[in-house]
């Protein structure tokens, strides 16, 4: 008897050319849980807006961080933490990678993972905090692919883990020594952003996301499946474990698109905000990506880096995502066995 995992991540162009970013954005931005408007509105802006003018840029921001062997820095530390999680849980699993947009693709692991004969499927999407544009859109197209067979293996879907303690523990063990080297007077914790409307929807109650100004200071019913507020609660609990003070870091929200709001305080806003305060030496982690990728390294690393500097800060590190390291390969395998239902042998 053998169980199935596969790994869930976002996904990347096949290369960082223009015509294959397009190719990516088309994908992605024609799903309607990124876009979330009317079939008609989303072509027209896809196809009359974005697609013309994003994929020159985008492909150039791409080449920054582009590997002349591996690629994709996201493919490539995706694909390590697979045989890293491979090695850790043994002969009884199989492990394999799929990506919502892009190659590999989620049918492409799952069509594996029954032609090695599983008996069982665990699938962990690799997103800390709940979102529909990712954790949802993934299992919507993990759901529509493993119920086409005739033979359906049963499924366990891993949860969002902003609150896993292997996951906080091995941010945290990355993260250390990265602010000890810069003596970092100040800790940024940047997430990626999401429409306001977004947070709105996944409020079931109506009355609390976006209410007040302490919406997010827990996670409780009525936000359970909040982003912003499992992403403040993330930030808490790697601030504790690096036992950084009350006024020593504070939270983020970056890549936001289009003129409409999206959720704050932003990234780019902030970075001003505290050069002006005084902040020198800038340590920023990033804990909604577990794979550096072009979010990472040339958003944040990169651009971010400058703005910070021309600002008056004399730096800015970014702290390494997760990727493959030891410490989170092994949380990825212990959260598989979790999740592993076989009766015991």
């Amino acid at each position: 008897m053998a169980t199935g995992l596969l790994l869930v991540n976002l996904g990347t162009p096949d290369d960082a050319t223009p015509s294959a970013v397009r190719r990516y954005l088309r994908q992605f931005l024609s799903d309607p849980r990124v876009l979330d408007m009317n079939r008609v509105g989303r072509f027209f802006l896809l196809n009359l807006i974005i697609l013309p003018r994003r994929p020159k840029a985008s492909a150039h921001a791409y080449q920054q961080i582009w590997d002349p062997k591996r690629g994709s820095p996201l493919l490539y530390h995706s694909q390590d933490l697979v045989a890293s999680v491979a090695e850790r849980l043994g002969g009884d699993w199989k492990v394999e990678l799929g990506m919502r947009y892009g190659n590999p693709s989620i049918e492409h692991g799952l069509d594996a993972l029954v032609a090695a004969k599983v008996d069982r499927l665990v699938v962990l999407p690799l997103f800390p905090q709940y979102a529909s544009s990712s954790t949802g859109s993934a299992l919507e197209e993990i759901m529509r692919v493993a119920s086409a067979p005739w033979n359906v293996p049963p499924i366990d879907i891993v949860p969002p883990f902003w609150n896993d303690l292997g996951f906080l523990d091995a941010e945290a063990a990355i993260a250390r020594p990265a602010i000890a080297a810069l003596a970092a007077d100040h800790v940024l914790f940047s997430f990626h952003g999401l429409p306001e409307r977004h947070v709105v929807k996944s409020d079931e109650t109506g009355n609390h996301c976006l209410k007040a100004a302490s919406c997010c200071d827990a996670v409780g019913p009525s936000n359970r499946h909040c982003y912003r507020a499992q992403s403040y609660a993330t930030a808490r609990s790697i601030a504790a474990r690096l036992g950084l003070a009350p006024d020593g870091w504070s939270v983020s929200f970056q890549s936001r698109l289009g003129k409409v709001p999206w959720i704050k305080p932003y990234t780019d806003i902030v970075l001003d905000e505290l050069a002006a305060k005084g902040v020198k030496r800038l340590a920023v982690v990033c804990p909604a990506f577990v794979a550096d990728c072009l979010e990472t390294l040339e958003e944040i690393g990169i651009r971010a880096r400058e703005q910070f500097r021309a600002k008056g800060g004399e730096d800015l590190a970014l702290v390494p995502s997760l990727n493959a390291a030891p410490v989170w390969a092994d949380a990825v395998a212990a959260i598989a066995r979790a999740h592993d239902t076989r009766p015991s042998r």
